[in-house]
């Protein structure tokens, strides 16, 4: 096999405009089925074949890998059962509602034998791997800085359901959670947290401050403020910024700011498309070769932290 094939739980947005025009353009991929309840909507995405049931892509013999873009509430049932039915899972972040699910999702795949990965998109950028590579050498604590911001949200999205796993923190909240912790490991702290909630009862915005032996994180993410994302990283003879759009970088050439002991670098980095990244970086690990993904126990850990948010706000 040199080609995997895909089948899609979900025809949205991301779906649509991200993930499906890039498997077309994978060497190592195929859209296979689409399954989504509008069959137009499906048919659209160009796929060999279009269906309006999910069992039936889950049931399909020629479908290797799934993807899921379907609201928070539904990754947990969608990717047990394609993980039951021995389909490989990339699923939109978050993975889950919370952590426990993720765990009951990483065991699933562990005795099903099939990978599970969270498509936490911004991950694969060149960009992204390159700060992660540089904060694993930087000495000293480390001043950290992440947010994720936008006003707008329509009344009848499922980001306002708090029954759908709607909020702030469990959308924009966790690229900025995710970002902090990169720099501050994979068990800080929650110093202190809070939420400004909506009428419909989610989180509008939500920031926290992180911690561990590493340095400290500020942490916020909203539905209501103005649009702005950002990373900035600072520490003795060190800093490092990464300009807006911080996480969501798409088909445009983006720059990374590095200042050590006063002299100021600019790296560029030319217009790529994380999207197709993943979607390759997956296929990859599906065929049985040496490919980075984001690993399960990532996700797990910014889970737990997302959990330890909520808490730590809902109490205070």
């Amino acid at each position: 096999m040199t080609q995997v094939r895909w089948g899609f739980l979900g025809a949205g947005f991301i779906a649509t405009r991200g993930v499906g025009p890039v498997v077309h353009q994978a060497e190592n991929a195929v859209l296979q089925v689409v399954g989504a309840r509008d069959l137009d909507r499906a048919r659209s995405l160009e796929p060999v074949r279009a269906v309006s049931s999910y069992d039936e892509v889950l049931a399909a013999d020629d479908v290797d890998a799934v993807y899921i873009s379907l609201p928070n509430d539904a990754h947990l049932p969608w990717v047990t059962a394609a993980l039951a039915a021995g389909k490989h899972v990339l699923c939109e972040k978050p993975l889950a509602l919370h952590a426990d699910e993720v765990a009951e999702m990483t065991a699933a795949a562990q005795r099903n034998g099939v990978h599970l990965v969270e498509a936490a998109w911004n991950r694969w950028h060149p960009r992204t791997r390159r700060v992660e590579e540089l904060l694993a050498e930087v000495p000293g604590e480390l001043d950290i800085r992440t947010w994720f911001t936008f006003a707008g949200v329509p009344d009848d999205n499922y980001r306002l359901d708090p029954s759908r796993g709607g909020g702030a923190l469990l959308d924009v909240g966790v690229y900025a959670t995710a970002a902090a912790m990169v720099a501050l490991g994979h068990e800080p702290t929650v110093v202190d947290a809070a939420h400004d909630l909506g009428p419909t009862g989610v989180d509008l915005t939500t920031t926290a401050t992180l911690a561990s032996d590493r340095g400290r994180a500020s942490v916020l993410g909203s539905f209501v403020r103005p649009e702005s994302q950002g990373w900035t990283v600072t520490a003795p003879g060190f800093a490092l910024e990464l300009p807006h759009p911080a996480f969501t970088s798409w088909r445009e050439p983006s720059t990374l700011r590095i200042v050590r002991d006063g002299v100021e670098q600019v790296e560029e980095f030319a217009e790529c498309d994380a999207y197709r990244l993943m979607v390759e970086a997956a296929s990859s690990l599906v065929l049985g070769e040496d490919a980075w993904v984001l690993p399960l126990s990532e996700s797990l850990a910014v889970a737990r932290t997302v959990d330890e948010i909520a808490r730590v706000a809902g109490a205070s």
